[in-house]
């Protein structure tokens, strides 16, 4: 080989190895470098009170946003302590109402189930198994609907103010993400 090719295929392979290597390092900071999410007791039960059970099953075997898993025992806890019954029994009243209503076939895109329908047929079912009035456990999945959206309100109020606080946001983009929560455009606000 002559001179200038065996010195341009030795700096041919010498990009080659840098443009590996950095796009390994630029990989590797790139997942180490992203912020883990912190689970808070609400950021992902739903609000229609349907969040699994332990088992990473949330009503039709997907938990809020389609990801998998779910606040389950804590929702059958809190179930349990509005209701005044076992929480044993709320868990497994709670499976047997995800095994009875899971879809057969996954939505189509845009498709989603009607809350409030579900909602009702979840306290009806739960009613039925646990020996309670009707009314009496729509009011408890209410109110726990209306503890998590004030917990999720105020997670999120603490977050964008500190990105208000950091630089990060001015406090007219918190405003606007707060109204935009609320009015359901993004997140799980305004329900």
């Amino acid at each position: 080989m002559t001179r200038t090719k065996k010195m341009t295929l030795g700096l041919s392979a010498a990009a080659l190895a840098l443009g590996a290597g950095i796009g390994v390092a630029g990989m590797a900071s790139a997942t180490t470098t992203a912020p883990a999410p912190s689970p808070s007791a609400s950021s992902s039960a739903p609000a229609d009170g349907t969040a699994g059970t332990g088992d990473g099953n949330g009503p039709g075997g997907m938990g809020r946003h389609g990801g998998r898993g779910g606040h389950g025992m804590e929702q059958a806890s809190a179930l349990a302590a509005k209701l005044g019954v076992d929480e044993a029994k709320v868990t497994d009243a709670l499976k047997a109402f995800r095994e009875a209503n899971k879809p057969a076939t996954p939505p189509t895109d845009g498709q989603k189930p009607d809350p409030a329908t579900r909602e009702a047929a979840l306290a009806k079912s739960l009613a039925e198994s646990l020996g309670i009035d009707e009314a009496k456990v729509t009011a408890a999945l209410q109110e726990i609907r209306s503890d998590e959206q004030s917990e999720h309100a105020a997670a999120l109020k603490t977050r964008l103010d500190k990105a208000v606080a950091d630089g990060k946001l001015t406090q007219a983009e918190a405003d606007a993400v707060t109204k935009a929560v609320q009015s359901g455009v993004i997140g799980g606000g305004g329900r």
